[in-house]
């Protein structure tokens, strides 16, 4: 009786939204917190379920569960709808992965870009606030995933981005937007800074490369935005559910910034 009183409930709270002037709807909520009446959701409502709980499921990004977490399975929509971009010669983070996956043939020379010594997969070792020693210019593509949160000066860091492609090149840039945060000074190799939105991503992009260059794509819901922060896997998941997207809920803010002719 709760989960059907609840749905109704819901119902009419959409048709009244749908229905009322916002100036009307704004008085009636007015009027709830003067005086603590007509509140429309009873306590107790909600049963919470496998989430009753104050630790994640998996504190791992669900990596224990499955390889193909939430959020690595909006990264890889994203780059799969940009692999064309994937050509030539490009720099990735870390490792190559993603560029033989989704860059294939097309790619006559793959880069990858560690901050340290000490990457074997590593060709070139650089600070991508201040990486001079990489020439004006020089790549195709950079794929960028998972990585501006944890470089404090973000700004630096996409001026650097812009100034190393060459012209017509474009950056594929995913980042959180809503998650746990992954890193920590003092505790691990270096700290996690920011968390994006689609609007903070469209500026700072948007002032080096041009409005008119850049596109942002956001992905997520409140479904597997809950279900990302406990650690859950993609395919825990149906495929309904996690591709739906809501942007008001954005796990994953992706962009693509071309630079110009």
């Amino acid at each position: 009786m709760l989960v059907l009183g609840a749905k109704f409930r819901d119902a009419v709270r959409g048709i009244a939204t749908a229905l009322v002037p916002a100036s009307a709807r704004d008085w009636v909520r007015a009027q709830q917190r003067r005086f603590g009446i007509l509140q429309g959701v009873a306590v107790g409502d909600v049963d919470f379920g496998s989430f009753d709980r104050l630790s994640p499921i998996s504190p791992v990004f669900g990596k224990d569960r499955d390889l193909l977490t939430i959020e690595r399975y909006y990264i890889e929509q994203f780059l799969n709808q940009h692999s064309a971009d994937v050509k030539g010669r490009t720099l990735e983070m870390g490792d190559p992965s993603y560029t033989i996956k989704f860059g294939g043939s097309r790619v006559t020379q793959p880069d990858v870009l560690n901050y340290v010594e000490g990457n074997p997969k590593a060709t070139i070792v650089a600070d991508l606030t201040n990486a001079p020693h990489i020439p004006d210019g020089t790549f195709d593509c950079i794929i960028i995933t998972q990585t501006l949160q944890m470089i404090f000066e973000i700004d630096k860091c996409i001026a650097e981005l812009h100034r190393i492609l060459k012209p017509g090149g474009v950056v594929l840039a995913t980042s959180h937007g809503m998650s746990r945060v992954a890193r920590r000074e003092g505790i691990d190799d270096w700290g996690e800074y920011w968390h994006f939105t689609s609007q903070s991503k469209r500026r700072l992009f948007g002032d080096v490369f041009g409005r008119e260059n850049v596109q942002i794509q956001t992905y997520g819901n409140v479904q597997s935005c809950i279900a990302n922060l406990h650690g859950l896997a993609a395919r825990e998941m149906s495929a309904e559910k996690i591709d739906f997207n809501d942007p008001n809920y954005e796990l994953i803010v992706c962009a693509r910034a071309v630079k110009g002719q």
